[in-house]
């Protein structure tokens, strides 16, 4: 079972990840900001983040530029899930080591084929 660990400070944002992605036979984690994620990723071995970008004490960007450096974790992928659609920001974060950017709200559906197509085949 594939391991995804949802970053967000919005718990209903977490509480509604975590259910589509469980029944979507994933292993789910949630973390409060990306201080709270990197304490998780230093415990764990996750196979794709899901974060927002905006959060107290640590953001999506510090967390994914943080994340490429963790142990195992350079090519893991990371996806940006905001509200926030401009195009400086959504370059910033693939600078820092974002995967994909998607902009909120979402299709749940969508979400699932995104990550089912950054995981690649088992």
């Amino acid at each position: 079972m594939k391991s995804i660990l949802i970053v967000d400070d919005s718990k209903t944002t977490r509480q509604i990840l975590h259910f589509s992605l469980s029944d979507a036979g994933f292993r789910v984690t949630e973390a409060v900001d990306g201080l709270d994620a990197l304490n998780f990723i230093e415990r764990d071995r996750y196979d794709l983040l899901i974060t927002d970008l905006n959060m107290p004490r640590m953001g999506g960007i510090e967390l994914a530029r943080n994340t490429r450096k963790a142990e195992g974790y350079k090519y893991t992928p990371i996806i940006i899930l905001t509200s926030e659609s401009d195009d400086e920001m959504k370059m910033a974060g693939k600078r820092a080591g974002a995967s994909c950017w998607i902009v909120k709200p979402f299709e749940h559906e969508q979400l699932i084929k995104v990550i089912n197509m950054s995981l690649g085949p088992d």
